[in-house]
């Protein structure tokens, strides 16, 4: 499990960096506008956190602190796809060939980060069938930001790119915070050799999608 645990800090901080932030740049052509955002995100979540923590109740130490993580990446999880949502249906509105590839290269994109977050979800505690029925919900918030999108046409796209630094900020926030802490666990040389290839890995499949963009 440890693999892809590795994977998702991987495929986070490659989307942060390599996707999120960089169009962020390119949208609000702002660069002070977008470090504040960005620090907004990873403070936001760093109190969702605490918050989470104030309100989860366990006596095991380790419980106590693995479990707020998984109701984090559900969190960031589903606005990240709610923001895929408004992103495909704004590109639909560009024309059906946009629509088609963006709608692409988000189902990509989200293959290893899912695995990622199944993985985390299953590390917090969650049996698998709980932890695929909650990847599923959080899944239908794309369903719901793509309606959005058509409903609020141009405005949505003004949404996004405010939303995108905060959502990249969360992301910096749950691999740095929570899941890279979680790595250092392991003692064993192959296993640290492996988590070090999964998190190579992850930043590399973020960087194979900027070929779809």
């Amino acid at each position: 499990i440890y693999f892809f645990v590795s994977l998702a800090v991987g495929a986070l901080l490659g989307d942060a960096f390599i996707h999120l932030i960089p169009e962020s740049f390119e949208n609000l052509e702002n660069g002070t506008i977008v470090g504040l955002l960005v620090i907004a995100g990873f403070f936001l979540f760093f109190i969702i956190e605490k918050f989470l923590h104030w309100h989860h109740h366990s006596d095991d130490a380790d419980e106590n602190h693995i479990h707020p993580v998984g109701k984090l990446v559900l969190f960031s999880d589903g606005v990240h796809n709610f923001i895929d949502g408004i992103v495909i249906g704004v590109s639909f509105m560009v024309s059906v060939p946009v629509g088609i590839a963006t709608t692409i290269a988000v189902i990509l994109h989200e293959i290893p980060q899912e695995i990622g977050d199944f993985a985390v979800l299953l590390h917090a505690g969650y049996s698998r069938k709980r932890a695929l029925w909650l990847n599923f919900l959080s899944a239908l918030a794309a369903v719901c930001g793509t309606f959005l999108a058509f409903f609020l046409g141009e405005a949505g796209t003004g949404l996004v790119v405010y939303i995108l630094p905060i959502a990249a900020g969360g992301f910096i926030y749950i691999a740095a915070t929570d899941l890279i802490p979680e790595l250092h666990k392991t003692k064993s040389v192959k296993k640290s050799l492996l988590q070090i290839f999964a998190v190579i890995l992850g930043v590399a499949l973020m960087l194979a999608l900027t070929l779809l963009e």
